[in-house]
């Protein structure tokens, strides 16, 4: 990111509230350093053990035939829902290093291009045609979302043309590509057209859904929007959006109402609270974590996990302090926060995306972070990597050689 960038909006503020802001910082960073280096003092929380492994919303399936692409990988949110819902991975491709090194670390038997070589922008997709059944992605959200300034075209991080470019040439049987709801917004209504749904329209019919994280037992307010395509297909008669597996017993006021929770029945398994999640002591308040915001977004990094002065007063009342992520558990209990709240570690903010503690993200915490609040929760990947299976599935496709070119 660069002052360059037509999207950078650098920081509009006074000397005075930058010199204040600096010895908050100054302060803070001072106190963790202190914190860090003298022994564990007494009355500092313990370890907490988490009651959530979110790798459990993901029964390992058995391979199910059928090849998988991934462009836009980021940490792996994808990847991991499509790899446990039984599909073959055929490659990743990431620009940012650092999560392609999380992605390689975590699976080593995978091809993971990252750097230079995991830009779209540069590959010759045809070297997959007829070797790939699914192509999945998340283009960059920030074209479309607000913190993003919602540049649309305009921004420089707008990648779907080279998701659609690439499945025009690969010709798989389905894609799937995700994204932030602000994408379905009237704004972007003749982009989607123009974009994405007349040139991909000529060979697939294409679906368009929200889910919500909680729905599928993420404990989290978040929603995405997925564009599924089946080519050869009519996508409305053989695919229809993944059933819900959870239902929400925290949801704060006004969000009682989710569509994705009106069909909740009595054998949906209840979601858990973020608190409870965590396996932080039971409190009289507990609810779904705010949305977590991606660290990589906004004029500067940070490891603030933090999205609103809404989002903030909803923490406080968790309970949880949401400034300042730890690397690790460890690191959180030494440091704890002056108000007494409970310091999230990466591994926590992990959790409540719904990836198992134990991913291995690279980099620094602030990209760690990124990494985390930019991909899709694994479970929601992986409950549309299933129903597209089983559309395939249903339709006797036993792969994408099955359909003409």
């Amino acid at each position: 990111m660069t002052n360059k960038d037509p999207w950078y909006v650098g920081w509009d503020i006074t000397d005075a509230e930058r010199d204040r802001f600096r010895k908050i910082s100054n302060a803070s960073r001072e106190a963790k350093r202190i914190a860090l280096e003298s022994p564990v003092a007494l009355g500092v929380h313990p370890i907490y053990e988490p009651n959530l492994n979110p790798a459990d919303l993901m029964p390992q399936e058995p391979r199910n035939g059928f090849v998988a692409l991934s462009l836009f990988s980021g940490g792996g949110g994808l990847d991991l829902g499509f790899a446990r819902a039984g599909f073959t991975h055929a490659a990743s491709y990431e620009i940012l290093p650092d999560a392609a090194k999380t992605l390689s670390t975590a699976r080593p038997d995978w091809a993971v291009h990252g750097g230079l070589a995991g830009d779209v922008r540069h590959i010759d997709w045809s070297r997959y045609r007829g070797d790939v059944d699914v192509i999945h992605g998340g283009p960059p959200c920030q074209p479309f979302s607000s913190a993003g300034r919602q540049l649309g075209p305009d921004d420089t991080r707008d990648m779907f043309p080279e998701f659609v470019r690439a499945v025009l040439a690969i010709k798989p049987a389905a894609f799937v590509a995700e994204n932030v709801p602000a994408l379905l917004h009237t704004k972007f209504e003749t982009y989607l057209r123009t974009k994405v749904s007349e040139p991909l329209g000529r060979d697939y019919t294409i679906v368009r859904f929200v889910l919500r994280a909680e729905a599928f037992g993420v404990p989290q307010l978040r929603k995405r929007v997925f564009l599924l395509g089946l080519r050869g297909l009519d996508a409305a008669e053989w695919l229809s959006p993944p059933a819900t597996t959870h239902t929400a017993g925290h949801l704060p006021n006004g969000e009682a109402d989710a569509p994705s929770l009106q069909d909740a029945g009595p054998s949906k398994r209840r979601c858990l609270g973020v608190r409870e999640a965590l396996g932080l002591p039971v409190r009289e308040f507990d609810a779904l974590a705010p949305t977590i915001r991606s660290t990589l977004t906004g004029p500067r990094h940070t490891t603030s996990v933090n999205s609103s002065v809404s989002a903030h007063k909803m923490w406080s009342r968790l309970e949880i302090w949401p400034n300042g992520v730890a690397d690790t558990r460890e690191a959180a209990q030494r440091f704890p926060a002056s108000n007494g709240h409970y310091r999230l570690s990466v591994a926590d903010v992990a959790i409540i995306q719904g990836f198992p503690a134990d991913w291995p993200f690279q980099g620094g915490v602030y990209m760690k972070l990124g990494q985390i609040g930019n991909a899709v929760p694994p479970p929601l990947g992986y409950a549309v990597a299933k129903a597209v299976a089983q559309c395939l599935a249903n339709a006797s496709l036993t792969s994408v050689r099955s359909l003409p070119a």
